[in-house]
């Protein structure tokens, strides 16, 4: 770090400079924006507060300041995108103890959630009222997605270079940066570079759609694309089909569900999905999961009494 931070620096300009040093250019602009907006929040909550100022109780008082306005899990991100900055800061001597040990993490209550995903039957009737025509659309993305799990950003970077049609697959190896509007970017992790099976009918209708296509360019951006865009043309046909409205990301969640309801492992869904480890899988569909376990204690239990 810079020489010139003593401990009458504040935390703030710390903070600063400890994410240009550490993070810009070492992490995804999604994860920078993190930190930006962390750093934003020091600069409302204790603009002035010194290193030397910063102890057990005035870390606790930051978080609860922070917490009034955040639940819990969102200050628990917050905690940790500042937890390395205040680590450093003590291996550097400008702070004497850890402020962060034992620090508490509160929140206000949750806000009531909207329905992430559909059942079996809401897909269908969500399916049935796309227009697929035969031109590529946003239906078209909405169908895909609904059948590959795949990711927004994943999706809008295929290209027909990317489908396998003999074996059946595409092959997810890039995202499209739409927030940026920077082009073909790495995916979110090394175990999102993945290649996802296919059913026969995509096969067909993909195959079809882009055949005249350049096969190096996505297939599904023409011009600026907004995540925004895609979800609005989503809620219409969830409205006209009379079933809940998601999300584009909720369609991934729907075509996990539907996995995991099937009997699909835990392991094969996690694969497909592109997550870094099952516990990420576990963690997201832990109320499936649970669900799942219900009917198994009911059939193990149904099978013992029928043992007699």
């Amino acid at each position: 770090m810079p020489s010139e931070l003593t401990t009458d620096s504040t935390f703030y300009d710390y903070y600063q400079q400890w994410v240009a040093m550490y993070k810009e250019g070492a992490v995804r602009d999604v994860t920078l924006r993190k930190y930006q907006l962390t750093k934003m929040w020091l600069s409302r909550l204790i603009p002035q507060l010194k290193l030397s100022e910063l102890n057990r109780i005035t870390y606790q008082r930051l978080l609860n300041d922070y917490a009034s306005c955040h639940e819990r899990q969102t200050t628990m991100d917050f905690h940790h995108q500042l937890k390395g900055a205040v680590l450093d800061a003590v291996d550097e001597g400008l702070i004497d103890r850890d402020p962060t040990r034992k620090a508490i993490i509160k929140g206000v209550p949750p806000k009531a959630k909207k329905q992430k995903y559909l059942n079996q039957f809401e897909l269908h009737r969500l399916l049935n009222d796309l227009d697929l025509g035969p031109e590529i659309s946003w239906d078209w993305l909405i169908l895909l997605i609904a059948k590959t799990g795949l990711r927004f950003s994943e999706a809008i970077a295929l290209t027909p270079a990317d489908f396998d049609f003999s074996r059946q697959i595409v092959s997810i190896s890039k995202t499209w940066d739409y927030k940026s509007g920077t082009g073909f970017v790495p995916t979110k992790n090394r175990s999102s570079v993945r290649k996802v099976q296919l059913d026969w009918q995509l096969v067909i209708q993909f195959s079809e759609l882009t055949k005249s296509m350049p096969n190096d360019e996505p297939i599904f951006v023409r011009g600026k694309v907004y995540n925004s865009t895609a979800n609005s043309v989503l809620e219409r046909h969830c409205r006209h089909a009379q079933i809940p409205v998601i999300s584009i990301h909720g369609l991934r969640h729907t075509h996990a569900s539907l996995l995991l309801f099937a009997g699909v492992s835990i392991a094969s869904v996690a694969k497909r999905l592109g997550h870094a480890s099952m516990n990420t899988t576990q963690k997201t569909y832990l109320h499936i999961i649970q669900e799942l376990e219900n009917q198994d204690v009911d059939l193990v239990m149904r099978s013992i009494s029928s043992l007699i």
